[in-house]
């Protein structure tokens, strides 16, 4: 859990089978709720199927190829 402006962010680095793979969530008041971005997060992966649990059970993130690694 890290602390930012107000918020704080679950972050979760993958190991084994989805090493290299690290996702970061933050849980929101309203849909509209206004928030910081840390410098740190990357790219937006919200909606992407490939990044559901159980599709990372099917496909594992060492898996995917270069071209497919967000």
């Amino acid at each position: 859990l890290v602390p930012y402006r107000g918020h704080t962010w679950e972050v979760d680095i993958f190991t084994g089978r989805h090493e290299g793979l690290v996702l970061a969530e933050i849980e929101l008041s309203s849909i509209g709720e206004q928030y910081d971005l840390p410098p740190w997060v990357g790219e937006e992966v919200t909606g992407d199927p490939r990044y559901y649990n159980a599709m990372l059970s099917k496909n594992p993130y060492k898996n995917w190829g270069s071209l497919e690694k967000k």
